[in-house]
C-alpha cells in the first residue's frame, strides 16, 4: 500500500494560546505545520524544539499578520519547504477593549488589519499552492453573534466580518472542493482572557457550562474540521462557547 502523503498546514498566530494548541493539535495527528509568530520568538522556539523532539515537521516564520506583504512571504516561503499546503488555519488576534470614543483611527485599522484583512491576504496567497480537499478555516469569536460586555465594539465589529468573508469564500471556492468554515470560541484560558483573570466571574455566570474552556477544546474543532470527516460542510459557523451564547 502506498502511504498517504503528509497533510500540510500554514496557521497564523501560532506560538501561543490557542493557535499553539491549534498547531500541537495538527502536528499530532501527523501533519507538517508552518505558523507565525510577531514577537513570541522564545514561545515560538519552544514550541518548535517540543514537536520536533516528537517528530513532528514544524516551521516558525516570524510575520506580522496586519502586515500584507510579511504573512504572503510567509505563506510562499511555507509552500516551498512544504511543496503544497492543505489547510489554512487563519488563528492571529489581538484585543484592545475600551469605550468607543476612546478608540483611535489607527485601532481601528489595526483589528480590521489582523481580523479581517489578514484572513482575505491568507486566503489570496495560499490558494495558488492548495488543491481539491483543502481546508480553510478562520477562528471567529461567539462575540460575533452576542456582546454581552461593554468597551468590545472594535472587537465585535471584525469577528462579525468574518461571518460574511466565510459565506462568501464558501460559495466562491466550493467548486473547487476547498471548505471553508468559521469556528467562534468563546471564554478560553489563554494570557490574554485569564481563567483567574479580574473579569474572570463575571464571564462564568454568562456560560451555561460555568468554567472557561482550553485551547485543546478548539483545536479539536479544528481538527475534525481539517480532516475527511467534514468534508460536506462548508460555510458553517460552529460556536463552541460553553453555552455563552445560549
Amino acid at each position: 500500500m502506498t502511504p498517504s502523503p503528509t497533510k500540510t498546514a500554514f496557521v497564523t498566530g501560532g506560538s501561543r494560546g490557542i493557535g499553539a494548541a491549534i498547531v500541537k493539535r495538527l502536528v499530532q495527528d501527523g501533519a507538517a505545520v508552518a505558523f507565525t509568530y510577531v514577537s513570541s520568538a522564545l514561545k515560538a522556539e519552544a514550541l518548535v524544539d517540543e514537536l520536533t523532539q516528537q517528530g513532528g515537521r514544524v516551521l516558525a516564520i516570524q510575520a506580522d499578520s496586519a502586515d500584507a506583504a510579511a504573512l504572503t512571504a510567509a505563506i510562499e516561503q511555507a509552500a516551498a519547504a512544504f511543496g503544497h499546503l492543505d489547510i489554512l488555519v487563519n488563528s492571529a488576534g489581538i484585543a484592545n477593549n475600551k469605550a468607543v470614543e476612546d478608540h483611535t483611527l489607527a485601532e481601528f485599522r489595526q483589528i480590521m488589519a489582523v481580523h479581517v484583512e489578514a484572513p482575505f491576504v491568507a486566503t489570496q496567497a495560499v490558494l495558488p499552492h492548495m488543491a481539491a480537499g483543502g481546508r480553510i478555516i478562520t477562528i471567529g469569536s461567539n462575540f460575533a453573534e452576542r456582546v454581552p460586555a461593554a468597551n468590545t465594539t472594535l472587537y465585535a465589529t471584525s469577528k462579525a466580518a468574518l461571518l460574511g468573508f466565510t459565506k462568501g469564500l464558501a460559495r466562491d471556492l466550493g467548486p473547487r472542493r476547498i471548505t471553508v468554515n468559521l469556528i467562534q470560541p468563546g471564554p478560553i484560558d489563554t494570557d490574554m482572557n485569564p481563567a483567574d483573570g479580574p473579569f474572570s466571574d463575571w464571564i462564568r455566570n454568562q456560560m451555561a457550562i460555568p468554567e472557561f474552556g482550553q485551547g485543546a477544546d478548539i483545536a479539536s474543532l479544528v481538527a475534525w474540521v481539517a480532516g475527511p470527516e467534514s468534508r460536506f460542510m462548508t460555510g458553517a459557523i460552529l460556536t463552541i462557547d460553553g453555552g455563552m451564547n445560549t
